[in-house]
C-alpha cells in the first residue's frame, strides 16, 4: 500500500510566504500625536444620565475613543457590624476585555491598574458628597471602560460619569465634580490628551474641581515639569472645568424633563 508523501498530523504551510512587514514605531507616534484641535481645546463631550435603569442612578460618557459607564448603588446598609457615623464610598473600576489595544483579562479579574484608578476616582469624588448624613451605610459606584484612549482620560472622564450618576441617584453632594487632563510637551500644554499624546509628553496633570465652590477636590501629577508650569497647567485644566461643568447641569436637567 503506498503512503501519503503528506503527513496528516500536521498543518502544512502556504507553497509561498513573505516576511512581515511592521509599522515604524517613530513615524506611527508622530501621527498619532498629531491633533486636529487647538492645544486649549478638549474633545466633544457626550453624557447620558439615566443610561442602566436597574441602577438607582447611572451615567455614560464618550469622549471621542474614550467610553465608560457608570452605575450607583446606594445608600444601603453596610454590611460591617461597627457602627460609623459616616457613610463610606466603594469606587469600582474595571477594563472590558476589548478595551484597549492588547485585550485584557476577563472583568471579574482584579488588576493593579483597576484599583489605581479607582483610587483616582476615588479621591477626586468623596469631598462632593455629603457622607455625614448617611451613617453605617455605603454607597458603590461601579464603573466600566468600554474603550480606552488613556488613563488620563479615564480617569477624568470617569470622575466626570461617576458625579453624574451620584446626581442622578438623588444623593446630597455639596456640587457637581468636573475634571480634566492635560499634558506638557516642553512649554506647551494640550489639554485632554490621548494615550499617544500622554506617552509622548514630558508630564501629565489631572485636575477635579467643584466649580460651583470655587475649589478643588484632587490634583494627580505625573513626569517632570516645573513648578510654573505646573501652576499654568492647572490654571488652563480649571477654565475647561467650569465649561465642563455647564455641560454636566445641562444633561442632568434635561434628564428630569424628560422623567
Amino acid at each position: 500500500m503506498a503512503q501519503s508523501a503528506n503527513d496528516r498530523r500536521r498543518i502544512n504551510g502556504p507553497e509561498e510566504s513573505f516576511p512581515p512587514v511592521f509599522d515604524d514605531d517613530d513615524e506611527d507616534t508622530q501621527l498619532k500625536t498629531q491633533r486636529s484641535r487647538a492645544p486649549g481645546d478638549i474633545r466633544p463631550i457626550f453624557l447620558q444620565p439615566g443610561l442602566i435603569s436597574q441602577a438607582n442612578g447611572s451615567a455614560y460618557i464618550e469622549t471621542e475613543k474614550t467610553k465608560i459607564a457608570c452605575a450607583v448603588y446606594g445608600p444601603r446598609q453596610s454590611k460591617t457590624t461597627t457602627y460609623s457615623e459616616k457613610g463610606r464610598l466603594n469606587v469600582e473600576v474595571k477594563f472590558t476585555p476589548f478595551s484597549c489595544t492588547r485585550r485584557r483579562a476577563p472583568m471579574r479579574l482584579k488588576d493593579a491598574e483597576d484599583r489605581s484608578i479607582g483610587v483616582s476616582i476615588h479621591q477626586a469624588i468623596v469631598s462632593s458628597i455629603r457622607l455625614e448624613l448617611f451613617p453605617k451605610s455605603t454607597i458603590d459606584v461601579f464603573i466600566t471602560i468600554i474603550e480606552n484612549d488613556g488613563i488620563e482620560g479615564c480617569i477624568a472622564s470617569g470622575s466626570l460619569a461617576a458625579s453624574t450618576a451620584l446626581a442622578d441617584a438623588g444623593i446630597e453632594m455639596l456640587g457637581l465634580v468636573a475634571s480634566c487632563s492635560a499634558a506638557i510637551f516642553g512649554d506647551d500644554i494640550r489639554l485632554d490628551p490621548s494615550e499617544a499624546e500622554a506617552r509622548a509628553s514630558d508630564g501629565t496633570v489631572i485636575l477635579a474641581c467643584m466649580p460651583a465652590l470655587d475649589s478643588i477636590t484632587s490634583i494627580w501629577q505625573s513626569g517632570q515639569m516645573s513648578a510654573n508650569l505646573s501652576l499654568k497647567c492647572m490654571r488652563q485644566c480649571h477654565e475647561r472645568c467650569i465649561d465642563i461643568h455647564s455641560i454636566v447641569a445641562q444633561s442632568l436637567l434635561e434628564h428630569r424633563k424628560i422623567d
